[in-house]
């Protein structure tokens, strides 16, 4: 354990020099990993396991693409590889990472497997936090403990080859066994997170919820589009108006905001452009503010949660789903940014 000053506020950090891989491997040695559901965070975390040398088993229902993803990937059906309820029995560990409404419909079958001393592993705390909505309560004789990856499946999976890691917050919700937090951490080196930070179950899920609609996904899109179309009708050229809007953020300043800052990302821009940013960073923030206001309690209301159970139950949910995901794709700012990464030198003549 690691005390960090964060901003003026201490705080404790786990890096795998405090919880070596060799620890970790000692702590899971006579456990069972299951990691059920092989979508967004499944794979990332299975391979990671797997690769780091802990018994893991994968559990998905057969015969659909995430199936076949997962025998692409090296699972073997019948030895590493198995229906949800029988991985689920064969575990001592059961990472429940099926999609929220996924868990939601499948936790009777997973309660019934699981047996005392069991730990049940969450990568975000939507199931146990709203309960009243999910029915997912755990029985009282299993620890319940949380790993949350700070990005996406697909990065857990790419940095972990880099050999990076990316960080994860984590958190015990029951300890039955009094081995609880050195499971979980012990798992969460072994999916390969570069640093381990403490929460709690409701703080994590607020925040994710908040994050991802806010900053990370839904106001980003947001405030590009609005950019970019705002460009578009002041005469400047689709190509003009995406690389002023996506690329030149994605491609260059960001990475300068990840290496060192965003006070060092202004420093190393021009004086122009320093001194807009500066003037205009306070309107944007004060403009946003009350809809981040309005975001954050309807995450901690439940309002999010339940809107999130009841499309995805909804049977034309994928449908509906493609259909929006299509019209960004075929939006003028998309197609022009499909334009613009295929003359990117490393995708020319691709």
């Amino acid at each position: 354990m690691a005390i960090i000053n964060f901003g003026g506020v201490e705080e404790e950090v786990i890096t795998a020099d405090e919880f070596t891989l060799e620890k970790a491997r000692e702590v899971l040695a006579d456990e069972t990993v299951a990691v059920l559901g092989y979508g967004v965070q499944g794979p990332g975390q299975a391979m990671n396991l797997r690769d780091n040398g802990i018994r893991v088993i994968v559990g998905q229902r057969e015969g659909g693409d995430s199936w076949d993803r997962a025998v692409a990937d090296g699972f073997v059906p019948g030895k590493t590889l198995f229906p949800l309820e029988e991985a689920a029995r064969q575990a001592t560990v059961v990472q429940f990472l099926l999609s929220d409404a996924g868990q939601m419909q499948t936790w009777p079958l997973i309660k019934s497997c699981l047996n005392e001393g069991d730990a049940l592993y969450f990568s975000h705390g939507f199931s146990i936090v709203f309960s009243d909505q999910t029915g997912v309560v755990p029985p009282d004789n299993v620890d319940v403990i949380l790993v949350a990856p700070k990005g996406s499946g697909r990065t857990v999976r790419t940095n972990f080859l880099e050999g990076s890691g990316i960080n994860s917050s984590f958190a015990v919700h029951q300890d039955f066994t009094g081995r609880a937090r050195e499971r979980t951490l012990a798992l969460g080196i072994a999916i390969g997170s570069g640093y381990l930070f403490p929460t709690t179950f409701q703080n994590e899920v607020y925040s994710d919820l908040t994050g991802e609609r806010g900053v990370l996904m839904g106001c980003l899109a947001g405030v590009m589009e609005a950019q970019y179309n705002l460009l578009r009708r002041h005469g400047h050229s689709p190509s003009e108006a995406f690389n002023e809007t996506v690329e030149e953020l994605t491609q260059s300043l960001i990475r300068l905001v990840a290496q060192n800052g965003m006070d060092w990302m202004f420093s190393n821009c021009s004086t122009t452009a320093q001194r807009g940013a500066l003037d205009w960073a306070p309107r944007f923030r004060d403009a946003v503010a009350p809809v981040f206001d309005e975001l954050y309690q309807k995450v901690v209301s439940g309002q999010e949660t339940r809107r999130v159970l009841e499309s995805n139950q909804a049977p034309d949910y994928r449908v509906k789903l493609q259909k929006e995901l299509d019209e960004i794709k075929n939006s003028e700012m998309w197609r022009a940014g499909a334009a613009v990464r295929s003359l990117r030198p490393e995708n020319r003549g691709k």
